[in-house]
């Protein structure tokens, strides 16, 4: 259960609330739903169960785990670089959560108005328009004091909230600014948050997500209660559901589909390895993989009714399409849902109770990604080589690393370095680039029906064929066609679609995404040309499996010995007991 939880609270985080239902409505609405479905069952099942049953069959983190293809480690090199790359940037989001927290805590909460500092002229609490229906009138008076042009202008107080008092964003990536100390202050007490959460270990990790990861869901169904209930969400959950057919045959929608997927499921970044590697060698993985996958994307879609219910209202609200009312990313957390919570009576609380909630969705995700790193650095030193107290120093100057890092993005252009990280460190493609290799070395070096064969002797029966022929020839093209996808119809990044990054930022984006991809190449040549013997004897001396203890007590030829006998009768067809010696 410990298990089942820690996935929980690490797949489902904030790509599911933000991620999910923005790629829907970009997408066409209910259309999306069919490539994602297509690539879940093609892509997502068989890549999340072929992690978990890898860890908990090798008992190691995302390094040593490729000891069953040596010539491979470069695979669990580069998840300990995404991994690590993630559990820098995605914190800022925590951060920026419990500013918002801290924030609430007052009577007035203070992006509900307009008198602030930080408003400029054109911030507006209220849209009235009934006479603004006509374009022609833009002169008409709709609103004391203001025209209906005027208020087309307008912005919110929430916009501006998080734009000029949070980001205080500046004009591009090359004027980075001065330091936000409040943000400062934030980010040092988030990562403190996660260093006692993780510096014991999955004892203390696995007993903190049994409320990190049901909480949330406790807070989304009663925000979802509120947000059908406002006028205008009835149109903001059609246009959410509605589907627009001509988008299927848009490329970038199937490369939006896995890449959400990929994303979501937490494949390639090494965590759901490390999480396997704590389980009993029996556990019926395969049953947790579809469990798991069902949680996940059941929680994305029913994000979707909660955020686009709110956006329905608020577009109702001001008179314009829902499609122009939030950006997507960070800003549909930090627009849409706070916009919710002032509606409702006694905001503050209901604020309070939202960013702790998300909170809780990030920092089991946060706890978890820190968990899976440094339990593959760990498993690097030998176990002679103990300290009494290694974990917890290993883990302190994890996150010492990763706060020096996130210093560049609570400066007035950190947005913009957040964005760099998040389009290219641990994007789309480097987890494709990631997932397909993973594919082929366990199906085609180690092999498909060499591992099957061992998933059935810790689960007790074999799965179905579908996952073979996913890992063999299904998952790897789909991994390998939508990544020439991507790079195909790669487009330059940009910031709410007006911002252009200058050409060095991208170079510095491309340099994070290729610290990653370049791991496997090079430690594969760098492995053989250090080998000796021909070109066949390297290969197969690097492709040779290295054994753990475990697998000499679990695979030995006496193991009849250690496994229950079926009654005569009983015996069931799927169930196999293989005596193979691997010695």
């Amino acid at each position: 259960m410990d298990f089942i939880m820690s996935c929980v609270g690490f797949a489902v985080g904030l790509g599911n609330v933000w991620r999910f239902p923005y790629l829907c409505y970009k997408n066409g609405g209910g259309v999306f739903l069919i490539p994602y479905m297509l690539i879940v069952l093609v892509g997502g099942i068989p890549i999340f169960f072929l992690e978990i049953a890898l860890g908990q069959f090798m008992k190691a983190g995302s390094i040593n785990v490729w000891n069953i293809a040596p010539l491979f480690k470069g695979l669990g090199y580069a998840s300990m670089v995404i991994v690590f790359f993630c559990n820098t940037y995605y914190i800022m989001v925590l951060a920026w959560g419990f500013y918002y927290f801290i924030k609430s805590f007052s009577s007035t909460l203070p992006w509900s108005t307009c008198d602030n500092e930080w408003n400029t002229p054109s911030c507006i609490e209220f849209f009235r328009h009934p006479n603004c229906e006509n374009g022609s009138l833009a002169n008409a008076t709709a609103a004391p004091n203001l025209t209906c042009l005027q208020l087309a202008e307008g912005r919110s107080p929430i916009i501006e909230f998080w734009e000029n008092k949070v980001l205080g964003i500046s004009e591009g990536l090359d004027q980075p600014g001065r330091m936000n100390w409040e943000m400062l202050l934030c980010l040092v007490a988030v990562w403190i948050l996660v260093y006692f959460c993780v510096w014991k270990g999955v004892k203390s990790t696995g007993k903190i997500v049994y409320f990190t990861a049901t909480f949330p869901y406790v807070v989304l169904v009663i925000l979802f209660v509120r947000g059908v209930t406002l006028p205008g969400a009835y149109d903001g959950i059609m246009f959410y559901i509605k589907p627009d057919w001509s988008k299927l045959g848009e490329a970038q929608v199937w490369i939006d589909a896995g890449t959400q997927i990929f994303f979501s499921y937490a494949i390639g970044l090494g965590a759901l390895t490390a999480l396997g590697s704590y389980n009993r060698f029996n556990n019926d993985c395969y049953r947790d993989a579809f469990m798991l996958a069902l949680i996940n994307s059941g929680t994305s879609f029913f994000a979707g009714f909660v955020v686009f219910s709110i956006l329905g209202f608020m577009a109702a609200e001001q008179g314009v399409h829902i499609s122009q009312v939030a950006e997507s990313g960070p800003g549909l957390a930090f627009i849409a849902y706070p916009k919710a919570v002032s509606l409702m009576p006694v905001a503050p609380v209901w604020a309070a109770l939202f960013f702790f909630m998300l909170l809780l969705l990030g920092l089991d995700s946060q706890f978890v990604g820190v968990e899976g790193f440094v339990t593959g650095i760990l498993d690097l030193f030998p176990a002679r080589s103990y300290h009494r107290y290694r974990r917890e120093i290993a883990v302190a100057i994890c996150c010492f690393l990763c706060f020096i890092i996130d210093l560049s993005m609570i400066t007035q252009g950190g947005m913009y370095v957040f964005q760099l990280f998040d389009y290219y460190s641990a994007s789309g493609m480097t987890l494709l680039w990631q997932a397909f290799w993973e594919c082929i070395v366990v199906s085609w070096v180690y092999g498909a029906d060499r591992f099957m064969d061992d998933v059935a002797r810790m689960i007790g029966y074999r799965p179905f064929p579908w996952m073979k022929w996913c890992w063999s020839f299904i998952t790897p093209c789909v991994c390998m066609g939508i990544f020439l996808f991507h790079l195909v119809n790669y487009k330059p990044l940009t910031y709410n679609n007006v911002y252009v990054y200058p050409w060095w930022g991208e170079v510095i984006g491309w340099c994070l995404a290729l610290s990653s991809m370049l791991c496997i190449p090079v430690s594969v040549l760098y492995k053989l040309f250090r080998a000796k013997g021909t070109f066949k004897q390297r290969w197969a001396h690097l492709t040779t499996p290295v054994w753990g203890p475990h697998h000499m007590e679990y695979m030995a030829p006496d193991a009849h010995s250690r496994t229950p006998a079926l009654a005569p009768g009983t015996a069931d067809h799927n169930k196999v007991i293989i005596f193979e010696s691997v010695m």
